[in-house]
C-alpha cells in the first residue's frame, strides 16, 4: 500500500467546472473496517488530489456519490490513515460497487456493475504474478552472473525476455478488444516506439539520425491531445516530461512550437487544454535551464493575456502577469535596460556608459550573508582572469544602506568595479511615472543577482553562479578568439 503524505487540491491554481448527466454511485465494502472515514481519490498529473469521502458502518460499507459525472482517469480509494489501498477505472461506467478484503491486495478486489473495472482488475492480477515470476527470474540471473555461469545467466535473461513479451501481448490483446476503453488508451501511454530494424532503415543499416526522427515521429501515435481521461492519469505527465527533456530541442523556439501544436490539439476539450496549459505555464514560469523563461513569456502574450485562460484564479493570474512584466524586460538576447544611477560621489554612471567587450551586472547587498560570500570571490576570479580579458563589472547595491555599502566595498578593495546605487529622489520619480524599476527590468528579488552583456549590452546569460559564468565567459572568449 503506497502512503500519501498529503492531498493536493487541483483548485489551487484553477477554477471548478462542473459535469452533470446522473452523476455517480460507488458502493463500498472493504473488509475487516467497522468505522472510519475513506477516501476516493484521482491523480491530476504529478498531484494526487480528494475526490470524495465517505463514512463506512460497522459491516465495512459506505457509498461514493453525486450529483455531477466524474472526469475519466485512474482514480484510487485510500484508507483512514490515508494509504493508498487499490487503483479503479473512472469511465463511462459511474453506477457500480466493489468489495476488498485489506488483508489480501490486490487479490480479493471485487468489481461488480462495471466490466472496466473487472478487465482492469484482470490485468492487475496478471501483472502481479508475472511481475513476481520476473523478479525470481532477476535474483537467479544476479546469482549466475556472479558465480560466472554463462549458461544459466543466458537461459534467465530468455525467461525474462520472454515474461516481458507476454506482458506486452496481454496489453496489445485487451487493446485491440477494447480499443476505446481507457485500459487501452492507458496501454498507449505506456507503449513506446519500435524503430525499425537496421535493415529496413535507410541504406539497409542503422542511422542514429532515422532512428530518433522516427522515434520523435512517432513517440505520440494511438494517442489524442483533446483525450481529457488523459490528465487524470499516472502515466501521461512523466511521458510529457520526458518527451520534452529527450526530443525536443531545449531552445524556446522549438519548445514554443510543441506546446502551440498540443494546445491547439486540445482546444476542443477545455479540460484537457486547462491541463496543458498549467503544466506548460509551471514548467516554464521558473525554468529549469537559463533562457526557458521565453516560453512562458510567449504563452503569456499568445494564451493568457489574450483571456482564453479563465480557468485560473484571479490570484494566480496576478502573479502570472506580475512574473510576465518581470521577465520581459530581461529575455536573453535583449539589449539591457538601461540603469540610471549614481556612485558613492553622488555622480552619474550609466550602464551604458561602460565600454567593454563583456559587462557583468551584479546585484548585491553589503549585509547579505550570500553576498558577502560571493561578491570578493566574484572580484578575485575579475582580478585573476576577466580583467585582461577586456571584461568589467557594474554593481549594484540593491539593499543594506550606503555606509554599508562603502564600508564592504572598502574593506574587500573592490576598487575596480563601477559601482553604483538608486538615490531616493531617483526611485521616487520613477514610480510617480508610472515606470518599472531595476528590481522588475532584471527580475532581482534575491542577491547577489548575476548578468552577462556582451559589448552592445544584450543579454548572453543572467542568474548564474560566479562559476557557471567563468564557464559561459570562457566558452564566448573562445569563440572571440576563433574567429
Amino acid at each position: 500500500m503506497s502512503k500519501i503524505v498529503l492531498f493536493l487540491a487541483a483548485g489551487l491554481f484553477l477554477g471548478t467546472a462542473a459535469t452533470a448527466q446522473n452523476g455517480y454511485s460507488i458502493r463500498l465494502h472493504i473488509r475487516p473496517y467497522t468505522s472510519g472515514k475513506v477516501y476516493l481519490g484521482y491523480y491530476y498529473g504529478k498531484i494526487k488530489a480528494l475526490a470524495d469521502s465517505a463514512q463506512l458502518n460497522a459491516g465495512g460499507e459506505g457509498l461514493f456519490s453525486g450529483d455531477t459525472r466524474l472526469p475519466g482517469g485512474v482514480y484510487f480509494v485510500v484508507s483512514p490513515n490515508r494509504a493508498i489501498l487499490f487503483e479503479l477505472l473512472i469511465d463511462s461506467q459511474q453506477h457500480f460497487s466493489v468489495s476488498a478484503d485489506t488483508t489480501n491486495l490486490p487479490g480479493s478486489v471485487l468489481f461488480t456493475g462495471s466490466s472496466d473495472n473487472t478487465i482492469f482488475q484482470t490485468y492487475t492480477r496478471y501483472t502481479a504474478e508475472k511481475g513476481r515470476e520476473i523478479t525470481t527470474d532477476q535474483a537467479a540471473l544476479t546469482a549466475a552472473q556472479k558465480t560466472g555461469d554463462s549458461a544459466t545467466a543466458r537461459a534467465d535473461r530468455e525467461k525474462i525476455k520472454q515474461l516481458n513479451d507476454a506482458i506486452t501481448k496481454y496489453r496489445e490483446d485487451l487493446g485491440r478488444k477494447y480499443p476505446t476503453s481507457l485500459l487501452a488508451t492507458l496501454f498507449m501511454a505506456l507503449k513506446e516506439p519500435e524503430i525499425p530494424p537496421a535493415s529496413r532503415q535507410p541504406g539497409g543499416k542503422y542511422d542514429s539520425a532515422f532512428a530518433f526522427h522516427y522515434f520523435k515521429d512517432h513517440y505520440w501515435d494511438g494517442l489524442s491531445f483533446s483525450d481529457e481521461r488523459l490528465a487524470r492519469t499516472p502515466v501521461f505527465e512523466p511521458r510529457l516530461d520526458k518527451y520534452f527533456r529527450q526530443l525536443v530541442s531545449p531552445d524556446p523556439d522549438s519548445i514554443e512550437k510543441e506546446a502551440d501544436h498540443m494546445l491547439l490539439y486540445s482546444r476542443v476539450s477545455k479540460p484537457m487544454f486547462q491541463y496543458l496549459m498549467v503544466y506548460f505555464v509551471q514548467k516554464y514560469v521558473v525554468p529549469e535551464y537559463m533562457g526557458q523563461d521565453a516560453v512562458f513569456v510567449h504563452l503569456f502574450d499568445k494564451y493568457i493575456n489574450a483571456g482564453v485562460t479563465e480557468f485560473f484564479t484571479e490570484k494566480y493570474r496576478k502573479y502570472l502577469n506580475d512574473r510576465a512584466y518581470s521577465i520581459m524586460a530581461n529575455l536573453i538576447g535583449q539589449p539591457a535596460a538601461n540603469l540610471e544611477m549614481v556612485d558613492s560621489e553622488g555622480a552619474l554612471r550609466p550602464l551604458y556608459g561602460v565600454t567593454a567587450k563583456f559587462t557583468i551586472i551584479c546585484f548585491w547587498d553589503p549585509t547579505c550573508s550570500h553576498c558577502k560570500e560571493v561578491v570578493p570571490r566574484l572580484d578575485s576570479m575579475y582580478k585573476a582572469k576577466w580583467k585582461n580579458e577586456g571584461v568589467k563589472i557594474y554593481g549594484v547595491m540593491v539593499d543594506g544602506g550606503r555606509d554599508a555599502w562603502i564600508q564592504f566595498i572598502k574593506d574587500h578593495n573592490l576598487s575596480e568595479w563601477t559601482h553604483v546605487y538608486e538615490t531616493k529622489e531617483h526611485q521616487e520619480a520613477t514610480e510617480k511615472a508610472g515606470q518599472p524599476g531595476f528590481r522588475q527590468l532584471y527580475d532581482v528579488y534575491q542577491t547577489p543577482t548575476l548578468y552577462l552583456l556582451d559589448q552592445d549590452k544584450r543579454i548572453i546569460a543572467k542568474k548564474l553562479s560566479y562559476d557557471q559564468l567563468d564557464e559561459v565567459l570562457n566558452l564566448k572568449l573562445q569563440h572571440a578568439k576563433s574567429k
